[in-house]
């Protein structure tokens, strides 16, 4: 975990703080924080989103501590300064991690994925099968025709039937 996300994470803190020392530390210790609760056996299933989440908690909870220090625009530390007030957590909305990886917004996008492929392994087998050549192997209707030994109007018939299936998915409300 540590090389795949650190040069990223890193970047998205020096950007933040506008200092790479400060950066690095702060990648460190969100590091340490969410290595720590996996090693409590607390299972983590989008640790580059709680990197994300840890990070940016980091920077501001270091925000408030410089402000209450009276540490502000003088000290080009951070991109925010103290003197803004608490207007200047808006900043830092900015500076979070793109939406998807939000723990919120991912655990949703997983359960939309997996109630799509629970659509998709409903349907019947033979447009299943023309569904998932066309659109995830990327053979053209014709080639699944062939393949399938079917005509390419039935082709159309399957695919059709399909994509009407996963829309009606993708616009149903989210079970809770």
């Amino acid at each position: 975990m540590v090389t795949r996300y650190y040069r990223e994470l890193l970047n998205f803190l020096s950007r933040a703080v506008n200092n790479r020392e400060a950066a690095a530390d702060l990648a460190q210790e969100s590091y340490a924080r969410v290595l720590a609760m996996q090693q409590d056996g607390v299972t983590i299933a989008e640790p580059r989103a709680l990197l994300y989440r840890t990070a940016r908690n980091l920077v501001i909870d270091q925000h408030r501590r410089d402000t209450v220090r009276g540490v502000g625009a003088d000290h080009d530390y951070y991109d925010v300064h103290a003197s803004d007030g608490d207007a200047n957590f808006s900043a830092l909305d900015t500076l979070a991690a793109p939406a998807g990886l939000e723990p919120e917004t991912a655990a949703m996008s997983a359960q939309g994925v997996a109630a799509m492929l629970a659509v998709i392994g409903e349907l019947p087998l033979r447009c299943r099968e023309a569904f998932i050549l066309h659109k995830f192997d990327g053979l053209s209707q014709a080639a699944v025709a062939q393949q399938m030994g079917i005509s390419v109007t039935m082709v159309e018939r399957h695919i059709k039937h399909a994509m009407q299936a996963c829309r009606r998915c993708a616009e149903s409300p989210p079970h809770e």
